[in-house]
């Protein structure tokens, strides 16, 4: 997708005491105080719109010739009609560049290496729990099982390669589960699997757009993202709305109190670390 308006966007961090809204972001991001590529103030960072880098679109064409050189393999081995292939990416795309030192400076002509892709149509990127950070494209090659050549918009997650592994090469799975997820072999016969809630735990701040730490719950349409500094919670329907860009939270108080309530029954049961403030903290950032 490209993007006809400017070619960086700021964002916010929603976990703030009085957090900028779409309008103030847009706005703020022409003025002086927010030019440059660094972390701005009041903990903004701008995120790439723009899929115009020619060095990321010869390295994805590396790794789509990689590809066919490894099934090609397969077929001069023999072994192509018995052997899955799962090409699998493991967050969202590099669209905000990397603070791991916060007063680093990125300077214009290392736009490319800072920002190597734009995760458009959706928010965020690599190291944030909205949409442009966790959703990733999934091929599944399953020969003699799987349906060839067709899509499949059922969300599922990387849990799930254990059991789904496991039942492709008929496998017992242990009689005591011993990982979260299921196997999503039905998905590729062009079945179902039942309805259920996907978690993710990121109890760090990000150093690829100082956002909180914080976890997120998606059951059905509806995503819930809750941040661990000032305990914010946003609410989205991914459905209507992709990019996440209207936070339904005090809309529906309802959805919030149950997603939120099976999150952290969720964490509790895995044992999920929560980040511990620092006693030593003192304000001062040096």
């Amino acid at each position: 997708m490209h993007y006809e308006g400017d070619p960086y966007i700021l964002e916010g961090n929603p976990d703030d005491p009085d957090p900028l809204t779409r309008g103030e972001l847009d706005s703020l991001v022409h003025t002086k105080a927010y030019q440059g590529y660094r972390v701005l103030p009041q903990r903004t960072v701008k995120i790439k719109q723009h899929q115009d880098n020619i060095e990321f679109a010869a390295m994805v064409e590396a790794m789509d010739e990689s590809l066919g050189v490894i099934r090609r393999k397969l077929e001069e081995l023999g072994i192509a009609d018995n052997t899955i292939v799962i090409f699998y990416s493991d967050n969202g795309g590099m669209a905000g560049a990397n603070f791991g030192r916060p007063d680093r400076r990125i300077a214009k002509d290392a736009l490319d290496r800072a920002y190597a892709t734009s995760s458009l149509p959706l928010r965020g990127a690599k190291g944030w729990m909205y949409e442009g950070g966790i959703r990733v494209p999934m091929i599944v090659c399953y020969p003699g099982v799987g349906r060839a050549g067709t899509e499949c918009d059922v969300p599922v997650i990387s849990n799930d390669f254990y059991y789904t592994l496991l039942d492709m090469a008929s496998v017992d799975v242990p009689k005591e589960k011993v990982c979260e997820g299921e196997s999503i072999v039905p998905l590729l016969e062009g079945g179902k699997i039942g309805k259920r809630a996907l978690y993710w735990h990121f109890p760090h701040y990000s150093n690829h757009g100082m956002q909180s730490p914080g976890g997120a719950i998606r059951y059905g349409d509806y995503k819930l993202l809750e941040y661990f500094e000032n305990g914010t919670v946003q609410l989205f329907d991914l459905k209507t709305d992709l990019g996440e860009q209207h936070d339904l939270s005090a809309e529906k108080p309802g959805v919030v109190k149950k997603l939120r309530k099976m999150l952290h029954a969720w964490r509790e049961s895995v044992g999920a670390s929560m980040p511990e403030p620092n006693p030593n903290f003192t304000g001062d950032k040096r």
